[in-house]
């Protein structure tokens, strides 16, 4: 069995990091100068900050998921493998 572990360029981790904080404050400046009271802009705020959690919940989640899939997916290879192997032996 293999270790096949994907690991992502410093540029990509980069720009992941840039991108979100380029959005985020794209988010802010908006709702900031935005013509409305105060309150509505903290809604807003609150809104914002929610959608961003759930998107790292979610995120989280899928790959949380996915991963254990792929153990499960490896203990039952290693235990065919090994049951192969008693067969062939006999």
């Amino acid at each position: 069995m293999t270790n096949e572990h994907a690991q992502h360029s410093g540029a990509w981790v980069s720009f992941t990091y840039a991108s979100f904080l380029g959005s985020a404050t794209m988010v802010a400046a908006g709702i900031l100068f935005m013509p409305v009271d105060f309150w509505i802009k903290g809604y807003l705020a609150m809104g914002v900050v929610m959608l961003v959690q759930s998107c790292v919940t979610a995120t989280k989640t899928v790959r949380d998921v996915h991963e254990a899939r792929r153990m499960v997916n490896r203990i039952e290879d290693a235990k065919t493998e090994r049951l192969l192997m008693s067969v062939t032996k006999e």
